[in-house]
């Protein structure tokens, strides 16, 4: 390994750090345990925010492989920097593997385990970076060997550590930490994981990195909005927890936990930045923004301060109504109404018309940097946001067989302005459009682009646009909820004969609702131009 000089290492870090305070990078996660959801359903979701990440839908299969194979470990799986992933190592294979689905994060495999991905904060102590990194395993090279490998949550979790702390855990969203919120049709997980250091190396002995992991209780809900949630970790509970051995080392060894003082060791304080680090520490704004909105919507009987601390919010929360797959769909869309942070509700949007203030038809909730600076609109994250790259919420329901266990409701762009589609888990190719995609080409073939498209045309007359996209959205997932329940029933009974004759099925019918959208996006892409041209709209 080239080592670098203290000096050296310390500007490298600052740039680093400094670097990802300009980002926009940071996701949010909704987790519902089976008893908090309307259907019995354990529900975890993710928005990939802030980059073009990878977006295509594939399918990649199952294969068996033999003794001594390797499986190759790839930097840029995400492909937020703009070229193909690179391979920078490689580790033991397995005699077989399962098949996954493959976007930027990988989020669901052919046994129904889903898994969505936020990042949050570490302490400038435990970063690193490539290319002198000795850790290898990305977070998204984790999820593809966690859906490779695992046919629960537990397996998933319990793979993911292992592999971390043997191979390090190598930061691929600037020098951060991650979360991931993993399920299957019985349990919710939290899981977060910490990189161990720049001087870290495979032959030190020591592990790679740190981990913990708690389960979501059945009947209630876990918000993840860029920030750690786990804080007090009973480690001979083996049904809610589960960690790495040195969960506590490294915050010992570092002075950040007295294990002979009188305070209980608190996993979120101990490695998460509290203050400064100003976009990924516990005291952000963005980060508290989220929180009270989404805590707000789920126990509207209490009264919740929107510039509370992070830490004050329990990790679970009881919701007042139970969950449907839509209800989470409806909490990704928000753009914070009818709270001090929504951006669509600044006085700077009403115009005198006659004796009257109105709002203009250009007000919306997507105010981009340069409409921000122009009507000097201050900045407040919203949940959904227009940089999104896709969004899914899934849905793992107990008693099913693997086919049809899963049904993962996808999105592409701004969560707020896109149409969610059912994929099963049985399902073994997705259609053609919805896996292509060249962000430095517009093409009429990628259904990608035609979200896209839609989101910005929207946003240019927000306030009567939006209500088109609606006219046709909202029929279009309406239709797909109803066909899901009667795709079940003849799936279910396929698959007491033939589990391969299910999974034709639930293909044929997910790739005729990519179909169905597509088209109708492209529609309404065409539609809105004609409407809202400025030969019309002067």
């Amino acid at each position: 390994m080239k080592k670098l000089r203290p000096g050296i290492l310390v500007v490298f870090t600052v740039l680093l750090v400094s670097f990802m305070s300009l980002s926009a990078w940071g996701c949010t996660d909704i987790v519902v345990g089976k008893k908090a959801s309307a259907d019995g359903s354990v529900i975890t979701s993710h928005t990939a925010d802030g980059a073009f990440y990878d977006a295509r839908v594939r399918t990649i299969p199952g294969k068996t492989f033999p003794a001594g194979s390797k499986a190759d470990v790839f930097w840029n799986i995400g492909m937020d920097e703009d070229s193909e992933p690179v391979k920078i190592g490689e580790i033991p294979q397995v005699e077989k593997t399962y098949t996954y689905f493959h976007v930027g994060y990988p989020f669901m495999n052919e046994h129904g385990v889903a898994i969505g991905e936020t990042t949050i904060g570490q302490k400038e102590e435990l970063k690193t970076f490539r290319p002198d990194a000795r850790a290898i395993l990305t977070i998204e090279q984790l999820e593809i060997l966690a859906l490779q490998r695992a046919k629960t949550a537990r397996e998933a979790i319990k793979v993911i550590g292992e592999l971390a702390e043997k191979y390090g855990f190598l930061p691929s969203c600037g020098t951060e930490g991650e979360c991931l919120t993993i399920t299957d049709s019985e349990e919710a997980w939290i899981f977060e994981i910490r990189s161990a250091g720049f001087m870290w190396t495979p032959d030190s002995g020591k592990p790679g990195a740190v981990w913990a992991a708690q389960r979501v209780p059945d009947d209630c809900v876990v918000v993840v909005p860029n920030m750690s949630r786990i804080r007090e970790i009973n480690i001979n509970d083996k049904d809610n927890f589960m960690a790495a051995k040195n969960y506590k080392q490294l915050a010992i060894d570092n002075g950040w936990y007295d294990p002979n003082g009188d305070k209980p060791f608190i996993w979120q304080e101990a490695y998460s930045p509290l203050t400064g680090n100003e976009d990924w520490s516990l005291s952000s704004m963005w980060i508290r923004n989220r929180l009270y909105t989404l805590y707000s919507q789920l126990d509207p009987t209490r009264e919740w301060d929107p510039y509370a601390e992070t830490m004050s919010y329990p990790f679970a929360i009881k919701p007042q109504k139970k969950l449907s797959v839509q209800d989470v769909m409806t909490m990704l869309r928000s753009h914070m109404e009818e709270t001090p942070f929504d951006m669509e509700a600044e006085k700077a949007w009403y115009v005198r018309e006659g004796d009257k203030m109105v709002k203009s038809p250009l007000a919306t909730p997507f105010v981009t940097k340069d409409m921000r600076n122009l009507l000097k609109i201050p900045y407040s994250r919203p949940i959904s946001k227009w940089d999104c790259a896709y969004s899914f919420v899934s849905q793992a329901r107990s008693g099913y067989p693997a086919p049809v266990r899963t049904v993962l409701w996808f999105g592409y762009d701004n969560p707020h302005t896109t149409c969610y589609v059912p994929i099963y888990s049985g399902v073994l190719e997705t259609r053609q459009s919805w896996r292509t995609f060249d962000r430095n080409s517009f093409n009429l073939s990628s259904a990608q682009w035609g979200f896209i498209l839609a989101d910005d045309l929207v946003n240019h007359r927000y306030q009567e646009a939006m209500e088109d996209l609606k006219a046709v959205r909202n029929p279009l997932e309406q239709n797909f909820a109803k066909q899901v329940l009667e795709v079940d029933k003849k799936a279910l009974e396929l698959a007491k004969k033939d589990s391969s004759k299910a999974q034709e099925y639930v293909t044929k019918f997910t790739n005729e609702c990519m179909e169905k959208t597509e088209k109708a996006w492209w529609q309404l892409n065409w539609d809105l131009i004609t409407k809202y041209n400025n030969n019309r709209k002067k």
